[in-house]
């Protein structure tokens, strides 16, 4: 996130250039909007989402214990939720 002040551009100007606005916040600068000189409105960038292709989009990617479903694993993590089996 940029140390620098947020850009401000007052209403008219947003509405003239939204497309570079937008394109600013996407390489995650915020922008100011205001109204007769008084800060209104901040466009933000979103917090990233995960973009998954679909069902077992993670096949490969991850290596599970032997005993990952056993009654000895599912009773610790009961546990540590402060949950009794």
């Amino acid at each position: 996130m940029p140390s620098d002040a947020a850009a401000q551009f007052n209403i008219h100007d947003a509405k003239t250039h939204l497309s570079q606005i937008i394109e600013r916040v996407e390489h995650g600068e915020e922008i100011i909007i205001s109204r007769a000189g008084h800060p209104v409105a901040k466009v933000i960038p979103l917090a990233g989402s995960v973009r998954r292709r679909g069902r077992g989009s993670l096949r490969g990617q991850l290596t599970l214990a032997p005993d990952w479903d056993s009654d000895a694993v599912n009773d610790s993590i009961a546990a540590d939720f402060g949950m009794n089996a």
